[in-house]
């Protein structure tokens, strides 16, 4: 099955500023989710951004909203982006199946995400390399529990590239210069 542009959305969770400090690997999580949001960008595949109590835990990190430019978070108090109405309201009228899916926490909030997305339909594709959570085993436990859930697991650069299909377009070659 291959993961075509028409078909895709996004969804950026919870990269919060309380919360972004404690996470494991989070200089190379910024660069990639950072890199993931400006091919997205490139492609013009649509970005939900959600955060998790923001009075609580703060909004978006910089490096992250910078990237993201001009956009609007959904505010959730639900683990799951699924539990909140304004979320699945957006993706519902997106008319896409394929969500892709990156964030924080990789156990908690993108877990349940992935499965409910699941269990509504959709194929979430899990961006392994731009997911992570506080303790890096919580992060591998959840991954294969996504992928024994249905999910499609996958990197930001296999993902840009399968996004954009073809080379030697303007798309392509901001691609290439976004990945190196």
């Amino acid at each position: 099955m291959r993961i075509k542009r028409e078909e895709t959305a996004a969804l950026v969770i919870d990269f919060q500023e309380k919360l972004f400090p404690f996470i494991y690997d989070s200089e190379n999580l910024t660069a990639n989710s950072i890199r993931l949001i400006r091919g997205l960008k490139a492609l013009g595949i649509k970005l939900f951004v959600t955060e998790q109590y923001s009075k609580g835990l703060g909004h978006t990190v910089g490096p992250i909203r910078e990237a993201l430019g001009d956009y609007s978070h959904i505010e959730k108090s639900s683990f799951s982006c699924c539990g909140n109405d304004d979320v699945c309201s957006v993706l519902e009228n997106s008319g896409m199946k394929n969500i892709l899916v990156f964030g924080i926490e990789a156990h908690v909030c993108v877990l349940q995400t992935t499965v409910d997305l699941i269990k509504k339909g959709y194929r979430p594709v899990l961006i392994e390399d731009c997911v992570s959570s506080r303790n890096s085993n919580d992060k591998k436990v959840a991954v294969e529990r996504m992928r024994a859930e249905g999910a499609v697991i996958t990197t930001y650069e296999s993902i840009l590239f399968e996004l954009c299909e073809v080379s030697g377009t303007d798309t392509f070659k901001a691609i290439s210069k976004i990945v190196k």
